[in-house]
């Protein structure tokens, strides 16, 4: 079966696709000056756009691992996670609170979708 990636790059690709399913490094936001709510929203942003071009959509998630380097931020990020889902369609996740690679980030979002 073939395995199509997209956004490769030198360390690693954005997206692999794989018998219809979607698999989506960590997203994390660009502008870190952002506070968890806006992190939150640029991350969810990415996935989306992310997941279109992989032919899928927030409703295929399969699962979704955060990380968030403070779980003080926890109810604030959930806040634009519920506002992001779609209701009945939420998927299974975790949160586990994590020292990201770049400080400045707030929160990484994995995702595993199925293709429409």
């Amino acid at each position: 079966m073939e395995i199509k990636r997209l956004h490769v790059g030198k360390r690693l690709s954005e997206v692999s696709i794989h018998n219809g399913t979607v698999y989506l490094a960590g997203q994390i936001a660009s502008d870190t000056k952002q506070d968890i709510l806006g992190q939150t929203r640029e991350v969810l942003g990415h996935i989306d756009r992310l997941l279109a071009e992989a032919g899928s959509d927030k409703s295929r998630i399969l699962s979704t691992q955060i990380y968030i380097t403070d779980m003080a931020n926890f109810p604030a990020m959930n806040t634009v996670w519920e506002a992001w889902v779609v209701p009945g369609q939420t998927p299974p996740r975790a949160t586990v609170e994590a020292k990201l690679a770049d400080p400045a980030c707030l929160v990484e979002v994995v995702v595993v979708a199925a293709q429409a």
